[in-house]
C-alpha cells in the first residue's frame, strides 16, 4: 500500500543550499545574504512538498539487476549490490510540485542572481523533502523489526535514468503527487527526486552508509569531495 508524505512545516539547510551555488566560507555580503534568507523563507511558505513511497518484494538479485515483484526491473550492478541480501525494497518519490517550476521561472526572469539562488534554495528544501519520505520509510521498517540502508537514486553508479518512467508508474506518481517524466528520463517538476531503499532482516550486512560516495560517478571529480564534504552532508 502506498503511503503518502506531506511533511508540514519542512524547512531546508541554509548552508547546503549556500554550497550549491559554490559558497566556501567566503565573506558575504549582507545585502546578498538578507536576498538569500527571503528566498529561502518564500521556498518554504510558498510551495507543497509531498511524496510516496511503497515496499515491494524482490524476486530476483543477480549480479547485474534487480527484478520486483511489481515487473521493474533495477539494472546495474551498483543496485544489485545495493540490495543484495535485502528482503524488500522500497521505492520512494517526492517533488516540490508545480508551483516550484512557476517560482523558478518568475525569479530567473526577474534577476539571474535571484534565479540561482531560489533554484538552490529548492535544490536543499527537495533534499530535505527526501529526508522527511525517508525518515518515513525507516519508521515503517523498525515497526517490522527491519534495518534499511541508504537511498540510491538512479543516476547513481550504473543505475540508468531509464528506470523513471517505471518508478513514476509504480507509485502512480503522476496522480498521487503530480510528478512525471520527459522522453529523455528527467523528471518533470524539476525539484523532484526518486530513490531506492532496500528493507532487511535486523542480523544482516547491509551496505555502509560510506559508500554513497563511492557508487558516484561523479566521484573522482566533485569539489565537495575536495573540500571534505558531500552532497548528502557526511
Amino acid at each position: 500500500m502506498a503511503q503518502l508524505v506531506r511533511p508540514e512545516g519542512l524547512t531546508l539547510d541554509r548552508q547546503e543550499a549556500l554550497r550549491y551555488v559554490g559558497y566556501n566560507g567566503q565573506a558575504i555580503d549582507d545585502a546578498l545574504l538578507g536576498r538569500f534568507e527571503l528566498l529561502a523563507q518564500a521556498c518554504e511558505q510558498d510551495l507543497s512538498p509531498a511524496g510516496v513511497w511503497e515496499s515491494f518484494a524482490i524476486e530476483q538479485v543477480t549480479q547485474t539487476g534487480v527484478k520486483l515483484a511489481s515487473g521493474l526491473v533495477l539494472e546495474g550492478t551498483d543496485i544489485a549490490a545495493h540490495l543484495a541480501k535485502a528482503k524488500e525494497a522500497v521505492l520512494l518519490a517526492c517533488t516540490l510540485g508545480v508551483e516550484s517550476e512557476r517560482e523558478l521561472r518568475k525569479y530567473a526572469a526577474t534577476s539571474a542572481v535571484d534565479g540561482m539562488l531560489y533554484g538552490a534554495c529548492a535544490s536543499a528544501l527537495v533534499e530535505s523533502l527526501a529526508n522527511a519520505v525517508e525518515a518515513s520509510v525507516v519508521a515503517y521498517a523498525t515497526e517490522r523489526g527491519l534495518r534499511t540502508n541508504f537511498r540510491y537514486s538512479p543516476g547513481y553508479g550504473d543505475l540508468p535514468l531509464d528506470v523513471q518512467p517505471g518508478f513514476v508508474r509504480a507509485l502512480q506518481a503522476t496522480v498521487r503527487i503530480g510528478l512525471t517524466c520527459t522522453p529523455d528520463n528527467f523528471l518533470v517538476p524539476t525539484k523532484s527526486v526518486t530513490a531506492v531503499v532496500g528493507l532487511f532482516d535486523a542480523a544482516a550486512t547491509i551496505p555502509d552508509e560510506g559508500s554513497r560516495c563511492s557508487a558516484c560517478q561523479l566521484r573522482y571529480h566533485c569539489e565537495l569531495r575536495k573540500k571534505g564534504t558531500s552532497c548528502h552532508g557526511r
